[in-house]
């Protein structure tokens, strides 16, 4: 009797684990339409690279404020109402950047595009933590996170399939469409933790004693500069310097998101395996070395579409599976209590990374070629491992 209850609770807690992982997916495939974008909003509002990667600066910076009251607003009124109404201002979101008639309200869109997302990090990970079984926290936390590349990789696909049929504009309409029937599902599915009842922006102060923490957010900083650079300029690079279309390009992005997933699942279960904070910080360790010789690659060499796709392939394997074991290992560093503002802090170190970096690989693309452009982010990625052998010697 006692084994059948163990296994109906079980079951239970992998629903809720779906139903959160899907709740990701909607408002990542949300988010991402951006990065699949922009190339048609290069060209709709002859934009240069540089410019280009002010509008991701934009949309990451209405993002990056937004974290600390929405970790706090997770923690005070629970996840799932914060959820709920970040999705649907996702969708609402996602039509004003695809109506906006010039670049300084697409600007202004894309903030409030990023100022939604806030929610996603917080309000999705205290999701995992109340809902994951006991022991299997990482695998957990590695399929909710395979929201955010599955998410992307199907914006990828949305945005720049439609757009070879029809106007780009309409592709975000469906992505719209979609994260606001999920919406409904969820808000009936999914039946959440509770919060304090009080809304208070987190106390932080506590954190800069937990030194493996403080290193875990550093190497977020650099972590997040690789991969908002990678996925701002990926089907660009497509575009200009292999001489392909821009639906390859998004068929490369698509790839890479997909690899991503599997190597957060596969990245997630391994850590599990190996245990604790000390297991999540070597998997991603390991991940991050296996980026540094794929930029490198990128770097130092021309090559064909069938060449750039493999490259891509290991990096959705290694760099963008590796932030699901980022997680895991944030949330083994701090009380259950502190999951939202922790997070909040982890998520808003990535977004400084990627607020900082896309322009400036714009800027040397224009200035000098990609080659330079991924030189910058073999270094990022490289400190990022480096304060990652700093985490795994604090645990």
């Amino acid at each position: 009797m006692e084994a059948e209850s163990q296994s109906l609770r079980t079951a239970k807690s992998w629903r809720s684990v779906a139903t959160v992982a899907g709740w990701q997916t909607a408002a990542s495939l949300c988010y991402y339409t951006v990065f699949a974008a922009t190339g048609f909003l290069r060209d709709a509002f002859s934009l240069s690279e540089s410019l280009v990667g002010v509008f991701l600066t934009a949309t990451l910076l209405g993002y990056t404020v937004m974290l600390f009251p929405s970790g706090a607003a997770v923690d005070g009124f629970g996840e799932k109402r914060m959820m709920s109404v970040g999705l649907v201002a996702l969708a609402v979101a996602a039509i004003g950047v695809s109506i906006a008639p010039s670049y300084g309200l697409l600007l202004g869109a894309g903030g409030i595009l990023g100022v939604a997302y806030s929610t996603a990090m917080p309000a999705s990970n205290r999701a995992i933590v109340a809902s994951s079984p006991d022991g299997r926290e990482g695998l957990a936390m590695g399929l909710k996170q395979v929201g955010v590349t599955a998410g992307s990789g199907a914006a990828s696909l949305v945005i720049t399939g439609i757009a070879a049929i029809a106007a780009w504009q309409i592709g975000f309409w469906v992505v719209a469409a979609l994260a606001g029937g999920y919406a409904l599902g969820f808000i009936a599915l999914y039946d959440g933790s509770r919060g304090s009842g009080e809304f208070s922006l987190p106390n932080v102060s506590h954190f800069g004693t937990n030194r493996a923490y403080i290193l875990l957010v550093a190497s977020g900083l650099f972590v997040g500069a690789s991969i908002f650079s990678m996925l701002g300029y990926t089907v660009l690079y497509v575009q200009d310097a292999v001489n392909a279309s821009a639906a390859a390009g998004g068929l490369v992005l698509a790839v890479t998101q997909v690899t991503g997933s599997v190597g957060r699942i596969g990245a997630g279960n391994l850590a599990d395996r190996l245990g604790g904070a000390k297991g999540a910080a070597t998997v991603a360790l390991g991940q991050l070395l296996l980026s540094v010789i794929l930029f490198i690659g990128l770097a130092v060499g021309d090559w064909s579409l069938p060449v750039v796709v493999l490259l891509f392939t290991g990096l959705g394997l290694s760099i963008h599976g590796s932030t699901g074991v980022f997680y895991s290992c944030l949330s083994e560093l701090v009380d259950a209590d502190d999951i939202g503002g922790a997070t909040a802090g982890g998520q808003t170190a990535i977004n400084t990374g990627g607020l900082v970096a896309p322009p400036l690989f714009g800027l040397l693309v224009e200035t000098s070629g990609y080659r330079l452009g991924w030189g910058l982010l073999v270094g990022t990625t490289l400190f990022a491992a480096v304060l990652l052998v700093g985490v795994r010697r604090q645990t």
